[in-house]
């Protein structure tokens, strides 16, 4: 990794976990951990429960009792959105980074991001927010799940905009606090708090709604080319979630004419 001021930021690694006992058996926070260890970050790590039912949660909790530097956030099940923006909200990181338990991107590729914030000047125009990219190579991914990326761009240019950004739904995003804050703070609000549901939920909606209030807000985005490899997961279903994402970009679209973003 190239040299960064690792001594002046904190970094803040927010992890969703629904049921995610299969990835944590596999050693997925031993990995993050390993990481962030060797290349010496000044960090923490956020790992938000979002109401497992399947012993993530106390597995978790031993995790963090024999690492520090990783701390548990219980939240009742509101999916995704709600997961991630409880442990942002929470996060005390100079940047924030959000990130999936899978880890189908590698918490390595920060060192792809990193150069576009000023926590690694390298001369290049200082953004903040910097997202990862799949861009059109999604390694592993079947047909179907790149059916539903390339017709999500097409919707989400036509009802939303910014067609300049190819991939809003790589789990794999960088905040500067402050925008962190004013983005994260504006959703809780328009959905007056994330409401608990029965299902998993991940929604297409959620990435796209996060992008659009920061180019609302003037904020700075950066899309940037990571390594992405499919995991197979029994969460998604491409005709429902399909829907779904349409759905989510149409209530969008309603939330922009009545001028709910300001």
């Amino acid at each position: 990794m190239k040299k960064t001021n690792l001594d002046n930021f904190l970094l803040s690694v927010v992890i969703p976990s629904y049921n995610e006992m299969g990835n944590l058996q596999k050693g997925t926070l031993d990995k993050v951990e390993h990481y962030l260890e060797k290349n010496k970050f000044n960090y923490e790590v956020l790992v938000v429960d979002d109401g497992s039912t399947d012993g993530s949660l106390e597995f978790v909790k031993k995790f963090s009792r024999e690492n520090p530097k990783f701390k548990v956030v219980e939240n009742n099940h509101t999916g995704k959105a709600g997961a991630v923006t409880a442990g942002v909200l929470k996060a005390a990181g100079d940047y924030i980074l959000f990130t999936d338990m899978d880890q189908a991107t590698p918490i390595e590729e920060i060192e792809k991001i990193l150069p576009f914030t000023k926590a690694m000047p390298a001369g290049r125009q200082e953004f903040d927010i910097v997202i990862g990219s799949r861009n059109n190579t999604r390694r592993g991914a079947p047909f179907s799940r790149k059916l539903m990326a390339k017709g999500m761009i097409v919707l989400r240019s036509l009802l939303v905009g910014f067609p300049e950004i190819k991939d809003t739904q790589c789990g794999f995003k960088l905040f500067t606090k402050k925008s962190a804050r004013e983005i994260f703070e504006k959703m809780l609000n328009l959905h007056g708090g994330f409401k608990s549901i029965k299902n998993s939920s991940v929604t297409a909606g959620f990435d796209v709604e996060l992008l659009y209030i920061g180019t609302r807000l003037g904020y700075k985005i950066k899309e940037v080319p990571v390594e992405w490899l499919y995991v197979e997961t029994r969460r998604v279903n491409p005709i429902k979630d399909s829907l779904d994402g349409f759905l989510d970009l149409v209530r969008i679209r309603g939330r922009i004419l009545k001028g709910r973003y300001g």
